[in-house]
């Protein structure tokens, strides 16, 4: 039985991926400070990452999945406290990427600061550099949105909110900006991938291969509901992440890399019904903003 170890293992990403290396038969330890609920079948480190001691020396890892290295300090403490592993994987970011490269951007593009990710983006540059400068044939995945199960992030929950309130929806401009997205199990199955074959290449932008309008995604998740959106353009020069989940940013990455090994991905639409699914008997768990307020207070018509 392979042992991997992932970091966090109690929110989103972490704990997805968490439940699925438990669900494959892998032996999973979770470094966390057991403030959440733990994934049954785990084996948890409570530890802070940035205090370990000698607590990961005796255990030979095979894989370490570490998810939650958003700086250089946090890849520099875990490396340190490490002893010995096979395989490294950091799940990195498309923040990485500044606003203004040209796209879709390459695994070789320049990286530098994204107006709409800020130090967020830059940070995840410093983790990148930190790890490959101390394990070198680490694997370093970026993807753009992720969504699924779990997600505690008001994206994809915002829109079935509106749905199950049978609510006008209030899209920005005419819905035609670009969104790209990753399920979370096909993160999972890609590191799967990562791990049992060990590929060649090393630094893996990561998504589906298609993107998506925002028009279209938001349609797709009413459906998701059974539901058929009632749209309402909005044309006003306000930021549209006052009453929208996303930035007014669009982006494309080249997921070329990715499908020489993993080529085939969850559609979007038996995706989001899968996170519809969850989102149904899990709505507390997620993080809500308050678009509705705004709405109601600066959009909404008579």
């Amino acid at each position: 039985m392979k042992k991997i170890l992932v970091t966090g293992g109690t929110t989103f990403v972490s704990k997805y991926v968490a439940e699925y290396f438990v669900n494959a038969g892998y032996e999973v330890f979770v470094l966390n400070r057991n403030s959440k609920p733990q994934v049954q079948g785990v084996t948890l480190i409570e530890a802070d990452r940035h205090n370990l001691g000698d607590i990961l020396k005796a255990t030979a890892f095979d894989a370490v999945a570490d998810i939650t290295a958003y700086t250089d300090k946090d890849i520099i403490d875990l490396v340190k406290a490490l002893g010995s592993f096979k395989q490294y994987i950091m799940i990195s970011s498309s923040a990485v990427y500044p606003e203004y490269g040209v796209q879709p951007f390459t695994e070789e593009s320049e990286r530098a600061e994204n107006k709409f990710w800020g130090a967020y983006g830059t940070n995840k540059i410093a983790a990148e550099k930190a790890l490959l400068e101390r394990v070198k044939d680490a694997y370093i995945v970026r993807p753009p949105y992720l969504y699924g199960p779990m997600n505690n992030v008001y994206r994809e929950a915002f829109v079935f909110d509106c749905a199950l309130a049978d609510r006008k929806f209030y899209l920005p401009k005419d819905g035609s900006m670009k969104l790209q997205f990753f399920h979370v199990k096909d993160l999972c199955r890609l590191m799967e991938v990562i791990i049992k074959d060990k590929p060649e290449e090393h630094i893996l932008n990561v998504g589906n291969v298609e993107t998506v309008s925002i028009k279209d995604w938001v349609t797709k998740c009413y459906k998701s509901l059974g539901k058929t959106p009632n749209f309402v353009d909005v044309y006003e020069e306000i930021e549209q992440k006052n009453y929208f989940s996303f930035y007014n940013y669009e982006y494309y990455l080249d997921v070329s890399r990715q499908r020489k090994i993993y080529p085939e991905t969850i559609s979007l639409e038996d995706g989001l019904k899968d996170s519809a699914k969850w989102y149904l008997e899990h709505s507390t768990e997620v993080n809500k903003k308050p678009y509705f307020e705004y709405i109601d207070e600066n959009l909404a018509e008579d």
